[in-house]
């Protein structure tokens, strides 16, 4: 992992790339370089992922098509989606309930590949359920759920009330008044998917 090869990224999204840099900061030392490239590649899902399928094949798709870009040690692909956290059928009444914004970061050195997720959080029903029933947008309704219902003292510091959230920490930064950042909680997906280059002795 430590070689000095260059980490390709299957995103341009800057959130994604501070999420890849913040993960892999606390395995290199203070003096060693951390070289990322970003890629932009498609994720191959729909732009808004439904489900543990989607969410995980667009993650590894990203990280297999930014390694097949050029030459790297690593690459690796994030792709957040919604997905379903209750068990048993779906309430007709309420098909959005259970459904929790979930990260998954994938990584590859082209022979191993390990994959981890990051914590999960629910969204207000208003921009939920239509994200679920017509996999529209989460960000786009958010934003718009946001600005018709939020308060002063809903806004975190750091956090542009008037700015897309995508441009502003993102939802979860919104919606923790940004105590926690959209990098932050990306970084939480690498790093569980780097233990499996971690400890090639327990993995392989």
């Amino acid at each position: 992992m430590r070689n000095g090869a260059a980490i390709r990224v299957g995103t341009e999204n800057r959130a994604k790339l501070g999420a890849v840099r913040d993960a892999f900061a606390g395995f290199f030392d203070s003096g060693e370089a951390l070289e990322l490239v970003p890629v932009g590649v498609e994720s191959g899902v729909p732009e808004q992922p439904i489900g543990w399928t989607e969410i995980v094949s667009g993650a590894r798709n990203r990280a297999r098509a930014a390694f097949d870009s050029g030459p790297c040690g690593l690459a690796v692909g994030i792709e957040d989606g919604l997905a379903r956290l209750v068990e048993g059928p779906a309430d007709e009444a309420r098909p959005a309930d259970g459904f929790f914004n979930v990260g998954c970061a994938w990584i590859t050195d082209g022979t191993r590949d390990g994959h981890g997720f990051s914590s999960g959080f629910a969204y207000p029903a208003g921009a939920l359920l239509p994200a679920v029933r017509d996999q529209a947008p989460i960000g786009d309704l958010f934003d718009d759920h946001w600005s018709q219902h939020r308060t002063p003292e809903a806004d975190g510091a750091g956090i542009d009330p008037g700015a897309p959230s995508g441009r502003s920490g993102g939802n979860i930064g919104r919606l923790t008044g940004g105590r926690l950042d959209r990098s932050a909680y990306g970084a939480q997906a690498v790093v569980c998917a780097l233990i499996r280059f971690l400890h090639t002795d327990l993995y392989d």
